[in-house]
């Protein structure tokens, strides 16, 4: 019996490894016996870095740089087994993780200590990047990325303008000629499972914005900054990130890679898929295990289980996916090889202690679920 289990973080209660180690427990305790195989997933959020750099037994790089609020924060950028391939996290510099909720900004926060992070690949002379977007505190379209990178973003008087999604209604012009020119020698990877375009009703201020702490007031205004942002970076480029899919991502961050970087843009589970070797682990297997912190209707749309799922799908292996809550829409997901969906609150508990007894509560749970898949 072979069994492949491929889980993201349950975020705020396990890491994907520490979800992986916990649904290998319950496996053996049914199956003594069983081969398992444990690949700890990410879909290009929060974990990516590390999925890929130990896929790949590659090292991390540690560098201090500008947080979200403009603290200093330890971050680090990851290197593949190639010794050519650089991973930026964004959430490493720039993430939700680094703000506690009281202090959450979207109106101030910046995404300057992603640019640091880059530069600093940059000078240790990486030209291949893997950038992976996801779990970001800011809503500044990637300005602060771009202005640690050298990018002059002038108000109407000449003046740069300061860090944060609020001061992009002040952006009149862009002077490019201090940026940096290395990038325009590199390969830049970006991996998002968002299609989200820059502005609207579905773009980044809209849809991520609340979950950033922007209140209905913040969402319109900080949707405005982002569509000046957008014409001035229109007029200097011609490129029209408005309503470009992916330009959304991460506050728009993935509008300023679109704009100002030699990038393509791939699906952030068929990227971790393709560095893991994930098709080739499944050959073979009996059932592969997967799951998230909360899986609906969104996960169909591309996140890790989707992923995951397909893989081993495209080889008539069955997944089964295990979640810390169920939301509405997850039928989609059994036309993808997923012949159930579990959730690993067992009985009444609150939303605290179920986090608390995350690892316990998906050991418990992955055995049940085995004993029943292979019951006989």
């Amino acid at each position: 019996m072979k069994i492949v289990i491929a889980p993201d973080s349950f975020k705020g209660s396990m890491s994907s490894e520490k979800a992986a180690n916990s649904i290998q427990k319950g496996v053996l305790r049914a199956f003594p016996e069983a081969e398992t195989i444990l690949l700890p997933v990410g879909d290009g959020g929060e974990g990516t870095l590390d999925t890929l750099v130990a896929a790949t037994q590659g090292h991390k790089v540690s560098v201090n740089v500008k947080g979200p609020l403009g603290d200093m924060v330890e971050a680090e950028y990851g290197v593949l087994g190639d010794g050519e391939t650089c991973v930026i996290e964004m959430a490493k510099a720039s993430g939700l993780v680094l703000v506690p909720i009281s202090r959450l900004n979207p109106l101030k926060a910046t995404t300057y200590g992603t640019g640091e992070l880059i530069k600093k690949a940059l000078d240790d002379g990486y030209k291949s990047f893997i950038l992976a977007l996801g779990g970001s505190a800011t809503n500044d379209g990637g300005a602060g990325m771009l202005q640690a990178l050298g990018l002059n973003l002038l108000d109407g008087s000449g003046a740069e303008i300061g860090l944060g999604g609020v001061e992009l209604i002040r952006v009149a012009s862009i002077d490019q000629s201090n940026f940096d020119s290395r990038i325009a020698e590199c390969k830049f990877l970006i991996a998002s499972d968002v299609q989200n375009p820059f502005i609207g009703p579905d773009g980044a201020s809209n849809v991520f914005g609340p979950q950033k702490g922007a209140t209905p007031e913040d969402v319109e205004f900080l949707d405005e900054c982002l569509k000046n942002f957008a014409d001035v970076i229109e007029k200097e480029t011609g490129v029209h990130l408005h309503d470009l899919p992916g330009a959304g991502a991460a506050g728009g961050i993935g509008g300023a890679f679109q704009a100002f970087f030699p990038s393509n843009m791939k699906r952030g589970i068929d990227v971790v898929i393709e560095y893991t070797r994930l098709n080739q682990l499944v050959e073979g297997a009996d059932l592969v295990i997967t799951g998230e912190g909360k899986v609906d209707f969104q996960t169909a749309s591309g996140k890790t289980p989707m992923g995951v799922a397909q893989a081993a799908s495209s080889k008539n292996i069955p997944t089964i996916i295990l979640a810390g809550s169920i939301g509405h829409g997850v039928e989609a997901l059994y036309q993808h090889g997923v012949v159930s969906v579990n959730s690993i609150v067992n009985r009444p508990m609150s939303l605290t202690e179920a986090m608390d007894r995350a690892c316990e509560l998906t050991e418990f749970t992955a055995e049940q679920v085995v004993r029943s898949f292979f019951y006989k």
